[in-house]
């Protein structure tokens, strides 16, 4: 093997490594974007979750005041 076969060798590995170090880059950018996009709609879920609850405790406070109103109502007109 000449110097020459042994640089274009040398030269040809060398590229074989870049060319990897940037695919595994790459797939790691995609992968922390994919993980980066499952977390926000877990938040989105959470948040969803977390205004249908509101809105539920909100029905029930409103029930038990109407359910206070009516008792309060009742007693008044024993009076």
């Amino acid at each position: 093997m000449t110097a020459m076969d042994m640089k274009q060798l040398y030269t040809s590995m060398e590229n074989t490594i870049k060319l990897q170090g940037r695919a595994r880059a790459a797939k790691r950018a995609r992968e922390a974007e994919q993980e980066q996009k499952e977390f926000k709609e877990k938040l989105m879920r959470i948040a969803n979750s977390q205004i249908e609850l509101e809105s539920m405790a909100k029905k029930v406070k409103g029930t038990d005041a109407a359910v206070q109103r009516d008792q309060l109502i009742g007693l008044m007109g024993v009076f």
